[in-house]
């Protein structure tokens, strides 16, 4: 699935687009507020009425990535490949534990 490139390349590759510290900052609240979303969605099933809270958490989430890039002047990664919706949380969890 990561075309035979190690996490440390695809990571290397994602913070060059990611350099501005407003960016850095918008990913950190972004990144996990989608992925938050993502957990609670299957939930919705047995709570319908949780459904504008776990959508407004993903389309923060998403916003926050948005503005981070227009700050940035550059495309997100996942427009040349969407592996790099992957690797964004790799990137994340780094960043977070100080291992980036």
């Amino acid at each position: 699935m990561m075309k035979g490139r190690s996490w440390d390349e695809w990571i290397a590759q994602y913070k060059l687009s990611h350099q501005n510290r407003w960016n850095q900052i918008t990913h950190m609240f972004g990144i996990p507020l989608i992925g938050i979303s993502l957990v609670l969605a299957p939930g919705l099933l047995l709570a319908p009425g949780l459904w504008p809270w776990v959508a407004a958490l993903f389309l923060l989430g998403w916003l926050l990535q948005f503005i981070g890039h227009a700050i940035e002047g550059k495309p997100p990664e996942f427009f040349s490949d969407w592996r790099f919706l992957f690797v964004g949380t790799r990137w994340w969890l780094r960043k977070v534990t100080g291992r980036l």
